[in-house]
């Protein structure tokens, strides 16, 4: 007779969270304001708001947009603030800065938005291990959304974690 084998990891009370199944679909984009600066350091309004009217926005449909400028220029915050007036009705999302601060900004409405009651009293496996960029401060934004109803958090892979955070009795 074969004794059965159990797999105690699936029948146990563990709850996995995959921040990698999160990620959401949809080309990130560095929009670079450098090429409609005169010399590439001045931005001269009647001109600046010339290429925004003739720019293609509808190119960025579905789009995750970080607005940025490479060159050492003073940029006034109204130049950004146009540029995503006019992505507004075409990208999923348009942040000041690099596309490191595009995913920490998508993953912390990710995160605030988590319904988080399949987790309460569980034990919790934040996996470790992404192909995709996960940015580190999406991990504790995860933290700090669970830890008030979880009983415990690891970090890793069920098989090898590193325990975080346990409800003190």
């Amino acid at each position: 007779m074969v004794e059965e084998i159990i797999n105690r990891v699936a029948n146990s009370p563990l709850k996995t969270i995959d921040l990698e199944e999160m990620y959401p679909a949809g080309q990130r984009i560095v929009f670079d304001i450098k090429d409609w600066l005169f010399e590439g350091i001045i931005l001269r309004e009647k001109e600046f708001r010339g290429h925004v009217i003739e720019h293609d926005w509808s190119q960025y449909q579905n789009q995750f947009v970080a607005l940025t400028c490479s060159e050492d220029a003073i940029i006034p915050s109204w130049a950004f603030l146009l540029i995503a007036s006019e992505l507004a009705p075409y990208a999923k999302k348009v942040v000041v800065g690099n596309l490191e601060t595009l995913e920490t900004s998508i993953f912390q409405d990710l995160i605030s938005n988590l319904n988080i009651d399949e987790f309460s009293n569980s034990p919790v496996i934040i996996k470790g291990c992404a192909d995709k960029p996960i940015p580190p401060s999406a991990f504790t934004f995860l933290i700090q959304k669970l830890q008030p109803v979880v009983k415990s958090i690891m970090y890793g892979e069920a098989c090898s974690t590193v325990p975080l955070y346990k409800v003190k009795k």
